[in-house]
């Protein structure tokens, strides 16, 4: 019979803890530098991950906080009001809520089609020698300063826009019955619709940009497929590279509004910054950040610096809104695809 092993024998030789599965006990070490180096990682990223958390509520603290004077003095009526009236310290934000969603309605509703055709230009039909450097330039208006636009606006296009096309509108689609007094009024160049128009340009690059790339990760075997079936580019579009990459164009147009919802330079030189509420898009009007950058360093009681605040926070909620229902129509979507399959 086989003895037992000796107590010398047992304590001289390693634990199995201490062992790796070759045997070599130097890896253990490492094994344990590793675990923690992947612990630090995690609380790391998570640390940072919260830190975006924190800012974003403390932003929302104290927009509440700086707003409360205001929704105390006015209650919900400031969001329905529309005298804003710094002289008798009366305020209301209806005609700065109505220019912010009316230009950047103007706005996404002429840059989604023509960022749409662009992409699909750059991903499906354009010549191979002449992707880059159009790409390029698309790119390059995306590092514009909005401030640039701006003064672009002012002094060359709302004196064509007064002289050429604000007539044009007028005798044409202003003379039509319902839409016909959207375009009446006053033909000076700046307004709503000037100021929308500037946004579309300024978000065009950000929308292509994003459309693009998404278009580009379809892969390359599904569009051959359905040429090969004869299927046509339009065909291909539509039935292939849109129902793959529908997240991300959702993405590039969400991208797109919210720029325009909080763009502030820009619309400031065009809108006409006037606190009145018009239906003609040639009327001049506001924006809330308009109104935040002509005012914010003027305002003098604390009921105005309130109202000020109080019109920061109707934007950041109107984003929320904004990126709410695109993230729930997505989810929709996804839910309707599960139930066809």
């Amino acid at each position: 019979m086989n003895a037992p092993p000796s107590s010398a024998m047992t304590a001289s030789r390693p634990s199995p803890a201490s062992l790796d599965s070759v045997g070599n006990p130097k890896l253990a070490g490492v094994m344990r530098r590793q675990r923690w180096q992947d612990f630090l990682f995690h609380k790391i990223t998570l640390g940072f991950a919260l830190f975006v958390l924190l800012v974003l509520v403390g932003i929302l603290v104290s927009l509440l906080i700086g707003a409360w004077p205001a929704f105390r003095e006015f209650g919900w009526a400031f969001i329905t009001t529309v005298e804003w009236d710094p002289v008798n310290d009366q305020y209301g934000a209806l005609i700065a809520i109505a220019g912010t969603l009316a230009t950047s309605f103007i706005a996404l509703l002429i840059a989604f089609p023509l960022s749409f055709g662009i992409a699909l230009f750059l991903t499906e039909i354009c010549p191979a020698w002449l992707k880059r450097p159009l790409g390029t330039a698309v790119e390059l208006l995306a590092g514009v300063p909005s401030i640039i636009y701006g003064m672009w606006g002012l002094f060359i296009f709302a004196p064509l826009f007064a002289e050429y096309v604000q007539p044009l509108l007028k005798q044409t689609l202003g003379q039509l019955p319902v839409i016909g007094v959207l375009f009446s009024g006053p033909m000076m160049g700046m307004g709503i619709l000037a100021a929308g128009l500037i946004l579309a340009v300024m978000i065009i690059p950000f929308i292509s940009s994003v459309m693009r790339d998404v278009f580009e990760i379809v892969p390359t075997v599904l569009k051959e497929s359905a040429y090969g079936l004869g299927c046509t580019k339009w065909e291909v579009v539509r039935k292939v590279v849109l129902p793959y990459t529908k997240n991300g164009v959702v993405g590039g147009v969400m991208l797109g509004l919210g720029r325009a919802l909080g763009e502030t330079m820009a619309v400031t030189f065009v809108i006409g910054n006037a606190h009145k509420l018009s239906w003609s898009l040639f009327a001049p009007g506001n924006s809330i950040a308009s109104t935040l950058a002509n005012e914010f360093a003027e305002a003098e009681s604390g009921l105005h610096v309130s109202s000020l605040f109080a019109l920061g926070l109707i934007l950041f909620v109107i984003t929320f809104i904004v990126l709410s229902a695109a993230k729930l129509m997505l989810l929709a979507m996804a839910r309707k695809e599960g139930a066809q399959a």
